[in-house]
């Protein structure tokens, strides 16, 4: 009873202390955003208690019903995703977000994305219970329906357009992939094929332009040439990031002081925001709490639970550790701007209510006993 209540704290702990962080960063973020968004810091304490709702559902629920209807949560991702072309409404040239009026906008991406570790882990289960010792063709029909699993989403998502996510996605499948156990010549066979294709797309985005837009179009080039300007350091959202972070100096500008504008404030460059604000001695701190989290994930995964479960943290750690990495990186211009959002911190609804579905994946998983899931 002790050691559940002990694991117990180490999730909820660090998800309060980020949840704290995220509404005081984003309330200073405010001095930037348009006055017409509302109050966004008290929007976040609203998503955040829905998510503790989702939580309290899902701990009721246990992880097993989740896995059962992985199915039928995938193919309702699926539906959104491709209503999202069809239906939504054109946001800074995007087909993202469906808008509901009186609340936001709902991004079913960033739910598909949970829903693909579901998926993703109960394929992985079945395959594992019904080849002990597979062969290699046993293997290369498995990991073809697992691909087409994940390439319908990601053309679909791709298609918005929104790479970052479907860069989210690409990585979850090749961690839990990788930790399903499969022969390892596979990944080295999938690494030269991206690499001959990467290297053939960008030698015609190169030296080939006109080639490359007839083949990949306008929108695809001019995405390439935004990832690719980053190294530059041009650019009003980094030079101001780098310019706010580099001026915070040990201790940081204080609270509510965010001496420079720079868009996307609450959202894509909030990392900029708080390290404005708290200094490197307030950077070292939220980069502690990050890696204690996401370290006791691991743990998790090392100790004795399903293997469903594991597959599952593997997707959860790939995704979040991804995404910390991207987002405090672009900041300081280390990789190229995508607009990713740092995890429990960054302002969204659907992103942040995606989270908390994890936390209470998360938190079933620290409470079951290790005993066979009945699906297939």
């Amino acid at each position: 009873m002790y050691m559940r209540r002990k694991f117990n704290l180490s999730i909820l702990i660090p998800i309060c202390l980020l949840a704290i962080t995220s509404v005081i960063t984003i309330y200073s973020a405010q001095t930037y955003i348009a006055k017409s968004s509302g109050n966004l810091a008290l929007k976040q304490i609203f998503w955040y208690l829905l998510g503790a709702g989702l939580v309290a559902i899902l701990i009721k629920l246990k992880n097993e019903y989740l896995y059962k209807n992985a199915w039928v949560l995938y193919v309702i991702g699926n539906i959104l995703l491709l209503s999202l072309l069809l239906f939504a409404p054109e946001i800074n040239s995007s087909k993202c977000w469906f808008v509901i009026p009186g609340i936001g906008s709902f991004q079913p991406s960033e739910f598909m994305k949970i829903f693909l570790m579901l998926i993703l882990a109960s394929m992985i289960h079945s395959f594992r219970t019904k080849y002990t010792a597979p062969t290699m063709t046993e293997e290369f029909i498995f990991i073809l329906k697992t691909l087409i699993v994940v390439l319908i989403p990601s053309i679909l998502t791709f298609l918005q357009p929104d790479t970052g996510c479907v860069i989210i996605y690409l990585i979850i499948y090749f961690v839990m992939m990788f930790t399903s156990g499969i022969r390892a010549r596979w990944f080295i066979f999938a690494f030269l094929l991206i690499s001959i294709f990467l290297g053939g797309t960008l030698f015609l985005y190169f030296f080939q332009e006109k080639s490359f837009i007839h083949l990949f179009g306008t929108k695809l080039y001019y995405r390439l040439e935004r990832i690719f300007n980053w190294s530059s350091g041009n650019g009003l959202q980094l030079e101001n990031s780098l310019a706010a972070i580099g001026s915070a100096g040990v201790y940081g500008h204080g609270f509510n002081k965010t001496p420079i504008y720079f868009p996307e404030a609450g959202t894509d460059f909030i990392f900029a925001v708080f390290a404005s604000n708290f200094g490197l001695l307030g950077v070292f701190l939220l980069i502690s709490l990050i890696i204690f989290f996401d370290t006791r994930i691991i743990l998790l995964a090392q100790k004795k639970i399903n293997d469903t479960d594991r597959y599952v943290l593997m997707g959860i750690v790939a995704m979040l550790v991804f995404q910390q990495i991207q987002n405090i990186g672009m900041t300081v211009g280390l990789v190229p701007i995508t607009g990713i959002t740092l995890p429990f911190i960054s302002y969204g609804g659907s992103s942040l209510l995606s989270y908390m579905i994890i936390v209470g994946i998360l938190i079933n998983i620290s409470f079951e006993k290790p005993r066979k899931y009945k699906y297939t």
